[in-house]
């Protein structure tokens, strides 16, 4: 049983929902990446979402956009940033960890040596976000070989015949992108969101994650009510936007606290 799948098993054992932050490897410095990490996991993380940075992040929003410009100019790579997840592993061996980002870095490395690459760090699964099933045969190979999950995006405007090709091909959870727009866009209609996931549970024997929009504790709280697990990233790459380095873990740590008591309360 993978790590993603094992987690999704324990929370639903005890009725609990997941917590999926997602920050940008390398911001606000490559040498917090694996500390922010810790403290992720410390204040209720159950998996993290570890960006690649890109120079042209079309799905994301300005806060995301910045938070790639930030790490790129330290020189963040793919390869250091398995560098990041190995290191990473040394003290935590439990929590999954899911490289999220843009199909370029890894098609670039070559994908059977990425998958390699990323197998022997302590990567557990991969979400490109503009790689869709026909043009990902490659690398859900790859992936398969180093038995990594392909995690894949859902929409508002996803169709059936398209959520059951997708559905065919992804592995350890999905993710639903709440709303149309970019990452940190808001105006959620929960309503809305509940007969999309309930029309997608016909269609999707994995759990499902809600992404896109949440940003406090209310949102994610009626996140975690629809779905099997919540994910939050602009709201905390604001955080690390607005905090010195010195203060990062820390605020970074209360804000997260903050959803994960709201989630479980």
């Amino acid at each position: 049983m993978s790590r993603i799948e094992s987690t999704f098993s324990k929370l639903h054992e005890k009725g609990g929902k997941a917590l999926v932050p997602f920050v940008t490897a390398g911001d606000p410095h490559p040498s917090l990446t694996v500390p922010l990490m810790h403290a992720l996991v410390k204040s209720g993380a159950d998996i993290i979402e570890l960006g690649v940075p890109f120079s042209d992040p079309m799905s994301d929003g300005q806060v995301i956009q910045r938070a790639s410009e930030r790490s790129l100019k330290f020189g963040t790579s793919l390869h250091k940033i398995l560098e990041m997840v190995a290191e990473f592993r040394k003290k935590d061996d439990m929590t999954p960890v899911v490289l999220m980002g843009y199909v370029n870095p890894f098609e670039a490395m070559g994908y059977g040596r990425f998958a390699a690459a990323a197998k022997r760090a302590g990567v557990d699964g991969v979400l490109t976000v503009d790689c869709p099933p026909e043009e990902a045969t490659e690398l859900l190979e790859a992936l398969a070989g180093e038995g990594m999950d392909p995690v894949f995006l859902l929409s508002p405007t996803t169709t059936e015949a398209r959520i059951e090709k997708i559905a065919k091909y992804a592995s350890g959870y999905v993710y639903y992108v709440s709303l149309k727009g970019v990452t940190g866009a808001t105006h959620l209609d929960f309503p809305e969101i509940e007969r999309r996931v309930g029309e997608i549970r016909k269609l999707v024997d994995l759990p499902i994650c809600i992404g896109f929009g949440i940003r406090d504790g209310a949102t994610a709280k009626a996140a975690s009510i629809i779905a099997d697990g919540v994910v939050i990233g602009s709201r905390i790459v604001q955080e690390i936007e607005h905090s010195d380095p010195g203060s990062v873990e820390r605020n970074v740590s209360a804000f997260l606290g903050t959803i994960r008591k709201a989630i479980d309360g």
